[in-house]
């Protein structure tokens, strides 16, 4: 999810479309989130691992 978001917001980036830089970015942000509780124990969506 992180790289997916790292993509999308360089696309958007470099292709000035604004949008995909901002779906990137939330993808960037909710994927650190979920791998954050992910590497402290915490299960994520009824599992303890997120990939």
């Amino acid at each position: 999810m992180i790289v997916l978001g790292i993509i999308l917001a360089l696309i958007g980036y470099f292709a000035s479309i604004s949008i995909l830089t901002t779906i990137g970015i939330i993808l960037v942000v909710v994927g650190a989130i979920l791998t954050i509780l992910g590497a402290t124990g915490r299960a994520v969506g009824g599992r303890k691992t997120f990939y």
